[in-house]
């Protein structure tokens, strides 16, 4: 009585799935039953088939890229090229393994974008330093920077891993968080498809997804999987297999929150019109709330911020006054970590500073999310623009000097 009848079919379906409900193993590249839907799901984006041996479900996308970075890294000696400002997922495990992280630098001036001359010079650097870069990293739509990438672009990465010899990393977890009509969501793999041989046959391109994104938002339940293209070497199949091996399965409940997630509800199922209709919401209402954001920041002193094409954050550039980078450091703090903890104790707005995702030299960032609840939004904006206007002006005619 509590539950509809599809709802009850779609529980009996992945209970079926299992070898004996959700407290016992599954292989270690996660349950047959739901890879396959995964592989379907891939299929239905790109428009190619998808190899349900080739997918492996994960304790969240973070758990897969560790596994992958795992078996790129042999030492100090290889580096991974990694978008900045980057997620910290990708400097710290690349840290822990040992490895040399390669980074190339975005443009803020073109929107967050990627220039392929950048990424010549990060390989040509570390070449001068003895560092062989192995892999590269892209994050799109992007962590904090919250760009789309355009085909054109993706084109580009492709063939300069191509002509590289990289394994391309794309952490497409964002992928159903879009909030304009321009550039749309495009997959590495479907480009990839796409241009064809020789590329399709020799770029090795490992993609990456999770539940904890989109209009799920299940980040407490880790569920993940990443599919790897046939291009890689079947020697490494076999020992991503045997690493993912060694925590002997993925937990169970979130690889079947996972097949939900990739085989939502169809026309003529019980709960269809529900789920069409809440998550269209969500995502219109997070496409109001980016433009509330930006616009909100774009209002204040001092302060430029892009767009959020995608993903869940805004990243603005904080142009601090003199007066508060030398407050800053007569209280011993980076000047993005003063501003952010200034804005934090006169508002309790909770901020991340740029430092912490990497940025260019003299230039300072806070990353926020756009996840405030739509109707708190424009006081949440308010209550930002009177500090943030208050602090430029005082820093700026005290001199550093400030009761703040």
């Amino acid at each position: 009585m509590l539950f509809s009848a599809d709802a009850i079919k779609r529980a009996t379906h992945y209970l079926s799935l299992t070898s004996g409900g959700l407290g016992a193993y599954s292989d270690s590249r996660g349950l047959p039953g739901v890879r396959k839907e995964v592989a379907e799901f891939i299929q239905r984006r790109d428009g190619y088939p998808s190899d349900p041996e080739l997918i492996f479900l994960t304790d969240g996308a973070s758990k897969g890229v560790m596994q992958i970075l795992n078996c790129v890294i042999r030492g100090a000696g290889d580096g991974i090229l990694v978008p900045v400002p980057q997620y910290p997922l990708y400097s710290a495990t690349i840290s822990l393994l040992g490895g040399s992280l390669v980074p190339y630098y975005l443009d803020e001036s073109e929107n967050w974008g990627l220039d392929v001359n950048n990424l010549r010079q990060s390989v040509s650097q570390a070449h001068s330093q003895g560092i062989s870069v192995r892999a590269m990293v892209i994050i799109n739509p992007g962590n904090p920077t919250g760009q789309c990438l355009s085909e054109a672009n993706l084109r580009e990465i492709l063939r300069f891993c191509y002509s590289e010899k990289l394994v391309l990393l794309g952490d497409e977890v964002y992928q159903q968080n879009i909030y304009q009509d321009e550039r749309p969501f495009i997959s590495s793999k479907k480009v990839l498809m796409d241009m064809g041989s020789p590329f399709s046959k020799e770029v090795q391109l490992v993609s990456f997804h999770t539940v904890s994104k989109g209009y799920w938002g299940e980040c407490g339940q880790r569920g993940g999987y990443f599919e790897m293209t046939t291009s890689l070497p079947g020697l490494l199949k076999r020992y991503i297999y045997k690493v993912a091996s060694i925590a002997l399965s993925p937990n169970v409940s979130a690889q079947i929150f996972m097949g939900l997630m990739v085989s939502s509800p169809k026309p003529g199922d019980i709960s269809y019109d529900q789920f069409t209709r809440e998550s269209k919401g969500i995502l219109e209402s997070l496409r109001r709330r980016a433009k509330i954001m930006t616009d909100g920041f774009n209002s204040c002193k001092n302060v430029v911020c892009n767009f959020t094409e995608g993903a869940m954050y805004s990243f603005p550039q904080i142009q601090l006054p003199p007066g508060a980078l030398q407050a800053a450091k007569q209280a011993g703090k980076v000047p993005d970590v003063f501003y952010c903890l200034k804005l934090l104790e006169a508002t309790g707005i909770s901020t991340v500073p740029g430092s912490g995702f990497g940025q260019k030299e003299g230039v300072f960032h806070l990353r926020t999310t756009i996840l405030p609840a739509e109707e708190e939004m424009p006081e949440i904006m308010d209550s930002f623009k009177k500090f943030n206007d208050e602090f430029m002006t005082q820093y700026d005619n005290n001199f550093g000097y400030s009761r703040m």
